[in-house]
């Protein structure tokens, strides 16, 4: 975990600035889905989203990121998270979470950033029942998460409806849900959580994908998440490669991640890292984003 400290609430035109962050982020997911197929490496996955970054005009906010020496982190099958792109060429049926971020500079010098992940079954089949249940179900709980944070806000609640913890509780619900239909429970990984997210890729607060007795910094205005829930096929047990970075399950069940940063904006929610601003997402729920004109 990163140390982080007093929450940040963004004005509408950092708020903005953002956005074009988001939109960079979303462009660079476009090219990866576009490119992954069998035979290509992760390495050259990575040249991709670089190429993408700086034809947008913007910086990559991972590579350097504590020495991290990508661009993009490609986590392939039990890679859960921060995998180092390299020489492992990918084949039909591997299930690959690419997880990146970009920043914007303003006027004035000030970085924005933004940070977004997406999960993709190579070739378009999935291997597994497996595979499948824990990818469409971390989709499914990153959208839940972002609808209950929506809802939390349009309602104005006070007490435990209007706290971050709305996010957890979100997520537990829909891996319960998901035990209840397929008899197979999914874990949730505890170690890796999301975060506040602005001038800086990891800020405060942390944004927890599983449930607390404590119910957390109420949600406000001007508060922008990186809302990433991290789901395992097995039990959520991980441990960290030699190489520093790479996260994989230790039973070597595979792994899924699905990341937007949200912004919170009056009356709602508007998804920076989505082109239509989560939409898509958010209309299952009966929901519409908040966008800044």
């Amino acid at each position: 975990m990163f140390s982080r400290e007093q929450i940040q609430l963004r004005t509408p035109d950092q708020v903005r600035h953002m956005r074009r962050a988001g939109l960079v982020v979303a462009k660079v997911h476009a090219a990866l889905r576009e490119a992954v197929a069998p035979g290509v490496t992760t390495a050259e996955l990575d040249v991709v989203a670089a190429e993408v970054i700086a034809q947008s005009g913007a910086r990559s906010n991972f590579l350097g990121y504590y020495g991290y020496p990508a661009t993009v982190c490609v986590s392939v099958n039990e890679e859960v998270v921060h995998a180092i792109p390299g020489k492992r060429r990918l084949r039909a049926g591997d299930l690959v979470t690419f997880d990146c971020g970009a920043y914007v500079v303003d006027e004035e010098g000030t970085q924005w950033h933004g940070d977004a992940a997406f999960t993709t079954v190579v070739g378009g089949t999935y291997q597994d029942p497996l595979d499948e249940l824990v990818d469409t179900t971390t989709y499914e709980a990153l959208w839940s998460a972002v609808a209950a944070v929506a809802v939390a806000v349009q309602s104005g609640a006070s007490g435990r409806g209007g706290r971050l913890n709305v996010v957890g509780d979100a997520v537990e619900a829909v891996v319960e849900r998901a035990a209840e239909h397929h008899g197979h429970r999914l874990g949730i990984l505890r170690e890796y959580v999301g975060h506040g997210i602005g001038t800086q890729m990891h800020m405060s607060p942390d944004v927890l994908n599983y449930s607390v007795s404590r119910r957390g910094p109420r949600l406000r205005p001007g508060m922008v998440l990186a809302i990433e829930p991290m789901l395992t096929a097995g039990p959520p047990r991980v441990r960290e490669l030699d190489d520093g970075w790479t996260v994989v399950t230790c039973d070597g069940s595979r792994a899924a991640q699905w990341e937007h940063t949200v912004a919170i904006l009056p009356g709602g929610v508007w998804v920076l890292t989505a082109p239509d601003g989560g939409a898509q997402g958010l209309e299952p729920f009966g929901l519409a984003p908040v966008v800044l004109s």
